[in-house]
């Protein structure tokens, strides 16, 4: 049986130990609340784009509501106005995703990603067939307006080198005016030529999340079972 008298906690041990053990055990519990976000997210995400798609004026304008629906539009592409998202890969091959502003029957344009093309076939030129003239039909999921991740470089709206969707500024680099800060993802559909690809949205999301939160609360545990091994003074031998 242990025998409690014998631990004896030192101040600085104690002070590094028990608030990194806090810590731990916080860090732990956010990755358990992110688990469920991402669960829940995956879960609306499999909804919403396994409905059938309807038409942009049934949109509800509320993003929480409208992120991942199927929509359809229908409207003329403006492909002297084309934007690229850099450092986009298909099966390893790297390229680029093509932005176009859609001008919709009703007047309103947005922004439509028609999907990959590889670095070769950056040049419309390259692709003549897939500049669609007239009026066309696209399906598409809703998507929201971008922040700039970690890592990320900054977009060069000079350049026309994005690597991240950025509405507000995407539009007035393209010089149309949308009044929505969403932009939609062209659906696997091909198009005249071959490209773009479209369908480029990723659906499955890595969902690490119970993995991280084990290895916080592990650590934690490690870290307080080490604590009270160094704490504890073993009898002395008569």
């Amino acid at each position: 049986m242990i025998d409690f008298h014998r631990f004896k906690f030192s101040l600085w041990p104690t002070l590094m130990t028990v608030p990194a053990v806090i810590i731990m055990l916080g860090l732990g519990a956010w990755q358990l609340q992110r688990l469920e976000w991402k669960n829940d997210l995956m879960a609306r995400i499999a909804e919403r784009t396994a409905q059938e798609p309807v038409a942009f004026d049934r949109l509800s304008g509320e993003e929480d509501k409208d992120e991942y629906r199927r929509v359809r539009l229908r409207g003329s592409f403006v492909h002297d106005k084309e934007l690229y998202l850099a450092a986009r890969s298909r099966n390893n091959n790297v390229g680029f995703h093509v932005v176009t502003p859609l001008v919709l029957t009703n007047g309103m344009a947005v922004l439509v990603n028609r999907g990959w093309v590889p670095s070769d076939r950056k040049e419309p030129a390259k692709r003549a067939e897939g500049q669609i003239a007239g009026e066309t039909d696209v399906t598409a999921l809703v998507r929201l307006t971008q922040k700039q991740g970690m890592m990320q470089p900054d977009n060069d709206a000079a350049k026309n080198v994005w690597f991240y969707i950025d509405v507000p500024e995407m539009k007035k680099a393209a010089g149309v005016a949308t009044e929505i800060d969403y932009w939609f993802e062209a659906d696997a559909t091909p198009n005249p030529g071959g490209f773009p690809i479209g369908g480029q949205t990723r659906i499955q999301m890595p969902n690490d999340h119970l993995q991280y939160a084990v290895t916080w609360f592990v650590f934690a545990v490690t870290l307080t079972v080490i604590f009270l091994i160094y704490s504890y003074r073993r009898k002395e031998p008569a």
